[in-house]
């Protein structure tokens, strides 16, 4: 590991001569290559770096990272990311990845203070306060592990209702979200299953994915309630006059 400023200079010059001498031409290729299908939406954690994760070339993934891979209405600059993503580059999938072990995920569990973060990690402590009853249901030691999770569906959601996305899916652009986790421990990312396409209810596909989560977990005793608080959110692309079917994204 480089141990001072000045290596990871050499280090970059070791890596752009190897490059050119291994891919004569990489170089002057990649000056035409960002036309990226995919976005990664993932978290700033060091150990999770999406290229390699994924084994993707620089130009293949364009990539937005912040603590905790979190996508709140307020953010302009995670929203800016995503319209440029979807408007300018065309991509045609976006992955929310989250983490397993994920240090902010586990301060919002646990209500630890890590200081001015804590105004941040907010939004994934409302996401552990509307599931309390199903995280405090689960052995304690998978709790992290499901926050994780949730908080992954949380932000596929917020994707989704984004003005971005709604006007992409209105002009009849074809964008899909997934959301993922990665294991730290294994190297390996995990699909879980809850992926938005703009045809579909979103509150059907949270409240899916919710049980699913609360499943692989730590299944309920027989005949216990499942006490899943839907994730009310709507596109505007199905019938407005559905009545009491429709909701407001929270």
């Amino acid at each position: 590991m480089p141990t001072s400023i000045e290596e990871l200079f050499a280090h970059n010059r070791e890596w752009s001569a190897r490059m050119e001498r291994e891919r004569p031409g990489f170089f002057t290729g990649l000056v035409k290559q960002q036309a990226p299908r995919y976005m990664w939406i993932g978290c700033s954690d060091s150990r999770v770096p999406a290229n390699q994760i994924t084994g993707l070339e620089p130009g293949e993934v364009f990539v937005h990272r912040n603590v905790a891979n979190i996508v709140v209405h307020s953010d302009l600059n995670a929203l800016s990311a995503i319209q440029f993503a979807v408007e300018h580059l065309k991509v045609e999938d976006i992955m929310v990845v989250g983490h397993y072990g994920c240090a902010g995920v586990k301060a919002a569990l646990e209500g630890k203070r890590i200081g001015l973060a804590d105004n941040w990690i907010r939004h994934i402590q409302n996401v552990r306060d509307r599931h309390q009853i199903m995280l405090d249901a689960l052995p304690q030691e998978v709790r992290a592990d499901a926050l994780c999770e949730l908080n992954v569906a949380e932000q596929v959601i917020n994707v989704a209702v984004s003005t971005v996305m709604i006007d992409a899916w209105s002009r009849g652009q074809k964008v899909n979200i997934h959301g993922w986790s990665f294991g730290v421990h294994d190297g390996l990312l995990q699909d879980l299953e809850i992926s938005v396409d703009g045809t579909r209810p979103l509150d059907g596909i949270y409240k899916a994915a919710v049980q699913r989560i609360r499943y692989k977990w730590g299944k309920p005793s027989q005949g216990e309630p499942l006490n899943i608080e839907p994730r009310r959110a709507r596109l505007p692309l199905e019938d407005a006059g559905d009545g009491e079917d429709s909701a407001q994204a929270s």
